[in-house]
This record gives C-alpha cells, structure tokens and sequence, in this order.
C-alpha cells in the first residue's frame, strides 16, 4: 500500500496555523498583554435573527413525524436554490434550479471540484493567493503556474500573448488583497479562457461587500462566461456562516469540455461523495433572502465595512500604500522601510500586540507586504488600527 506523496509536497504549515501557533506563544509568554486580531477572516457578529428563527423553526420541525427530515436531496433543497435563483435574477444573471449545488462550504468545493478536473491540465494560480488554491493542486500532483499580482496591475493580473493555462483561478473580491476586478478586465480572462477552451474557477465568497454598482459581483455578468467558468460561492461572508456552513457552485449547462458536461459530472460527484447540507442549515440560508433576513445581513455587512474604512484612512493618514478595503472586507498594504513580511509580523506582534496576516504566507509577491481584515470588534479594530498607524510614525 502506497501513500498520496504528494502530500509531502506540501509546506510544513499551513499559513493561518503558523500565525495562531505564534500568538499561542505571545500570549503564554505575555499573560498581561492584550492582543487585538485582525489577521483571520472569521466573522465576529452572530448570525441574523430571521436565519436563527428559521433554524429553530426547522429544528421543531425535526421533534414532530409528521415534520421530520431525513436524508434530504445531494444537490439541495428547491426551496433554498429558488431563493439562489431570484439572487442571481436580481443583478441580470439568470440561472437554472439544477445550474446551482448546493454544498457545505466554499472551501470545500475549491477542492472537491478537482475530482471532476483530469489531473494532466495545466493550472494558473495568480501570486498572492489564499493558500487552499494551491495546496489542493499540490495534494492532487498538478502541475501549477503563477501569475504575479503586484502594485503595478493594482494585484489584478490579467492574460497576455504566450500564456498559456488549462484552468484558471479567480477571486474577486480578492483574497488576500482586496483588489476587484472591474467587467472589462473579467471579460479579458472570459476572452482567453474560451480562446484556450480553459476553465475559470471563480470564487465569488466575497461578492456581497461590493457597493460599487460598476464592479461585477458574479462571472456570469460577463458576457462568454457560462462556456469557460464555474462560480463558487459561500454564506460564510454575506450572513456569518463560518462556522454554521453553506455554500454553493453554480455549473451552468453550457459548460462542456470533449462533450463531457461539467455540471453532469459535478452532480455525480456530490451524490456520490455528499450527502447534501443538512436540512437545518439550508432553512436557515434560505432565510437570509427574505426581507427581513437581507435587511438584517445589510446591518451586519455595513458594520465590516465600516471596520474596512476604519483600517483604509487609518493607513491612508501616515502615507501607506493599499489596495482594498473598498468593496472588500480585506485590507492589503505595503510594509515599512522594505521591512519582510514575517519581520513585520513578529514586530507588530511582539512590540504593539497586533495580529496582521503577513503577506509571504500568500505567495512570493506577497512579500513586503501584509493584510487587516475587517471582521474583528470595532474597539479591537479601532486600537489595533491606531498601534499599526504608532508603529509607522
């Protein structure tokens, strides 16, 4: 019996533990200090009353028989991928019931949709990169490429002449940056993946912080898009549920590679390996459509962005390169005097009790450079804003 050695591949430590271990030890060495975290994406305010409403509803539903759910449908249940469909409707994008999957989580469809991808295609990546995107090519033998973000393309890279990729990730808003991409550079990606019959892999988990009504918040906006790209999206950021996970893929019908329908092949792959979200969760997903329910995630949506502009006219006032924080959640900025990301972490940490994500942890163009996240309480982020600004002064 063999072992998938391509594990051993892998970096010793995935990002986000090596920075929870290094405040574990700051804090077991400084048990007096305070520490204020902006470094990991989680959200902080609790989950909408209609949603919580919802799953108590469904959860007295489960004590009756005449009630009770048992296994429930792998793809989701008609009554939450409606309310998809009418989200989706809203912005122009029309979408079909079974175009949409249902799942337990964004993360875990960026992984599990390799099943469906032959292990020979070529991968791009852009560099700076939430981290999964590349482990799970890693995990898988692919071969990957990269290509770089950076201040010069505002960290929105973009295909030119003699690129070549099979399938390509994209995260707009991105993570770690911030950057979005506006519909004239999304098209260009749409342009070239079609032009290389190559598959986008589009994670919109942070769609629902753009304000600007110009910036595309689903691929599907743009016109090509449903011949070359799946879109992945999660209810970890639009209503809190980081740790109650739901999320979605969208596979419309037109994708298809060889003859070979990639929303066929996503559908056996999840009722072979899935068996669905929990009946609880997607009542109360579907809850988050409602009046009451959008009215109540707007509340919670605005409190993060107030926290992300906080964080931007904070860096803004001592002179501080940025992208981001608009229409994002996310805050990406250089670090001082050509200082290393990890060397700036250990200072901020060590010296002011601030907990950032160092920027290398995301690739070789994060170097120099570090990100906020705006999910944290807003007297933690106030103060942790105002240590960060004391330390560059």
């Amino acid at each position: 019996m063999k072992l998938n050695n391509h594990f051993l591949e892998l970096k010793d430590s995935y990002l986000f533990s090596t920075v929870a271990r290094k405040v574990r030890e700051f804090q077991a060495a400084n048990p007096d200090k305070k520490v204020y975290k902006l470094s990991i994406g989680d959200v902080t305010l609790p989950l909408a009353p209609a949603v919580i409403k919802a799953m108590h509803d469904a959860v007295e539903e489960q004590a009756h028989k005449e009630t009770f759910r048992g296994y429930g449908p792998e793809l989701g249940y008609d009554f939450l991928r409606s309310e998809l469909v009418n989200y989706y409707g809203k912005r122009g994008v029309k979408l079909e019931l079974d175009e949409i999957i249902v799942s337990d989580g964004a993360k875990s469809d960026l992984g599990n949709i390799l099943d469906i991808i032959d292990p020979s295609n070529k991968v791009l990546i852009p560099d700076p990169v939430y981290p999964a995107y590349v482990d799970v090519n890693v995990m898988g033998g692919r071969k990957i490429s990269t290509i770089a973000g950076n201040e010069a393309n505002g960290f929105k890279p973009l295909p030119y002449d003699g690129l070549d990729a099979d399938v390509i990730y994209i995260c707009s808003p991105n993570n770690p940056t911030g950057a979005v991409y506006t519909k004239d550079e999304l098209k260009k990606w749409v342009d070239f993946a079609n032009s290389k019959n190559a598959l986008i892999i589009f994670d919109a988990a942070y769609e629902s912080f753009i304000t600007d009504p110009t910036l595309p918040r689903s691929i599907f906006e743009i016109e090509g898009a449903r011949t070359c790209a799946i879109e992945i999206c999660s209810f970890s950021k639009i209503a809190g549920f980081t740790g109650t996970r739901c999320g979605y893929t969208v596979a419309p019908k037109e994708l298809v590679f060889d003859g070979i329908s990639v929303n066929a092949l996503w559908n056996r792959r999840q009722s072979t390996k899935f068996n669905g979200t929990p009946y609880i969760v997607q009542r109360g997903a579907a809850a988050v459509f409602s009046d009451e329910g959008m009215k109540q995630i707007q509340e919670n949506l605005q409190f993060y962005r107030d926290n992300a502009k906080i964080i931007k006219e904070g860096l803004n006032s001592v002179g501080v390169w940025s992208v981001g924080g608009e229409n994002s959640p996310y805050v990406w900025a250089r670090t001082p005097k050509g200082m290393k990301s990890w060397e700036f972490f250990d200072k901020l940490l060590n010296e002011y009790g601030v907990v950032c994500t160092p920027g290398a942890g995301f690739g070789e163009n994060g170097e120099g450079y570090f990100r906020l996240t705006a999910f944290g309480d807003r007297e933690v982020t106030k103060e942790a804003v105002k240590r960060v600004i004391e330390l560059y002064k």
